[in-house]
């Protein structure tokens, strides 16, 4: 087995209905091996369809989340953690439909949620992710999937940053189903040496998002891709290479991630141009 490649369907358009399927043929032609799929509203999808389209392409399935305030597992309202753990049964519920093996994402807490707190409120907030991730894992683990905890920048959590973080958490949550997803553009800001941060989620890697440090298509920008070959070459990496960025088109997204302009002339070039250079850069496997 070897490292393939995929690409998310945030590429080009936000949220992902069933209609997204369109993407597949697009996806397929250009050479990708798997397309990720962001679940931000389960309603908007026929499993069974979507089944049916990853099979017709050839296409493997991988799932993301997506995390909002009503989706925070460290909320001092215990409705809320419930509420997120529904949302959580859904997802592990279309990663088996779909024959993906984890659900990736900053599961631990709400996206946005960027404050400084006094450390009882730290620590209680990171009592209450493990103790609501170790019920997520085991819901998991009945689907036969695992979830992947992705750390996010500073702006983006002040639970989560690094590669350290995430093991930490990891550990305490304690459950085999629990694993790591690292994103390249969270790692261009918060880790000093992503070969090194590679090698500290070690065998707990589940997946590997990339874009540039400017969230452009990847061998544009400032990335130290050399540092990707070293850690993933240290891990015995087997996994997919997800290609993961935004459109301004979808103005929802968008001010969620902090884009305003258009990174690219066209998304298509994005992703094709983007899946020739991880080609080429990740021929050593």
């Amino acid at each position: 087995m070897a490292i393939t490649f995929g690409v998310s369907t945030w590429l080009w358009t936000s949220p992902f209905a069933t209609e997204t399927v369109s993407l597949f043929s697009k996806i397929k032609a250009m050479g990708y091996d798997a397309v990720e799929i962001p679940v931000e509203d389960p309603t908007l999808i026929d499993a069974a369809r979507v089944k049916e389209a990853l099979e017709a392409h050839g296409l493997k399935a991988l799932v993301c989340g997506a995390f909002g305030p009503t989706r925070d597992l460290t909320h001092d309202d215990p409705a809320v953690h419930e509420t997120c753990l529904r949302y959580l049964d859904d997802c592990f519920a279309l990663c088996q439909t779909w024959g993906a093996p984890f659900l990736a994402g900053p599961a631990y807490s709400a996206v946005g949620k960027a404050r400084m707190v006094p450390a009882e409120q730290k620590k209680r907030e990171w009592d209450r992710a493990v103790t609501n991730l170790q019920r997520a894992c085991a819901r998991a683990a009945q689907h036969g999937v695992s979830l992947a905890l992705e750390p996010l920048n500073r702006f983006e959590s002040d639970l989560i940053n690094t590669a350290d973080d995430v093991m930490r958490l990891v550990g305490d949550i304690n459950h085999p189903a629990a694993g790591v997803a690292l994103d390249g553009f969270h790692m261009n800001i918060e880790e000093p040496d992503i070969e090194q941060a590679i090698r500290r989620a070690g065998d707990r890697l589940l997946h590997v998002q990339v874009s540039e440090n400017y969230r452009g298509t990847p061998g544009t920008g400032q990335t130290r891709w050399d540092a990707y070959q070293r850690g993933l070459r240290a891990v015995g990496y087997q996994g997919v290479i997800s290609i993961e960025s935004f459109t301004p088109k979808v103005q929802e997204l968008a001010g969620a991630v902090c884009i305003w302009r258009n990174l690219v002339p066209d998304q298509d070039d994005f992703a094709a141009d983007g899946l020739t250079f991880l080609k080429q850069t990740f021929s050593f496997v």
